[in-house]
């Protein structure tokens, strides 16, 4: 279950996230981010970030933390951050993919930090869906018209079985430095994805675009 939901400030069209999914969850707000919850008319319970995309520092009824332009953490990394700080466990991030690319590998970068810290995160825009996975087993759902390609987030992921997908594969290996993980199909309700060592790279595309 999601427990926290996280606007970064990328552009995205916000027609494709359903409220109803994290009705209950803590709303944390990366600088711009606070415009894509405005128009999903959604309260946010944090607003952190430096403020200088959105322009102006906001004024709503939630604690608001404001850093300097000159600051190690991206705006994205200072809100995974509090999330963590929270306790907070399963943390969906909207509106971080599809931008300036040397932003994206910073913002997948900031899932490792979360997995690191016993999270699991995703990134979600209209098109692609990027999580970060720990060894033992992992279950992803399947969505029509999307793809399924694995990497390996480090040197060596170790001991990868995936079943229920179009291209299986039982006890292999994969590195960082060949991408034969691109493009599987899940073909059940699930893909099982089991492996023993190593960080494992999801992404989901639409190859419907």
């Amino acid at each position: 279950m999601i427990d926290c939901v996280i606007f970064a400030g990328a552009d995205m069209n916000i027609s494709c996230v359903d409220k109803n999914n994290f009705e209950n969850a803590f709303i944390i707000c990366a600088d711009r981010g606070v415009e894509h919850a405005i128009k999903l008319d959604l309260k946010p319970d944090l607003i952190v970030g430096d403020f200088d995309s959105l322009g102006y520092v906001p004024d709503a009824d939630c604690e608001i933390m404001t850093f300097r332009p000159e600051k190690d953490d991206t705006d994205l990394m200072i809100a995974v951050r509090q999330a963590v700080c929270k306790g907070k466990k399963n943390i969906r991030i909207y509106a971080a993919l599809g931008g300036r690319l040397d932003h994206t590998i910073g913002n997948i970068q900031t899932l490792s930090f979360a997995l690191d810290n016993g999270c699991r995160a995703e990134l979600v825009s209209e098109n692609e869906i990027v999580t970060l996975l720990a060894p033992g087993k992992n279950f992803i759902q399947k969505k029509k018209g999307f793809s399924l390609s694995l990497f390996s987030y480090g040197d060596n992921v170790t001991g990868l079985c995936i079943s229920g997908t179009k291209y299986t594969l039982n006890n292999g290996e994969i590195n960082n430095s060949f991408p034969i993980g691109v493009s599987n199909e899940i073909i059940d309700d699930v893909a099982k994805i089991t492996f023993e060592s190593g960080k494992l790279l999801v992404v989901c595309s639409s190859v419907t675009t």
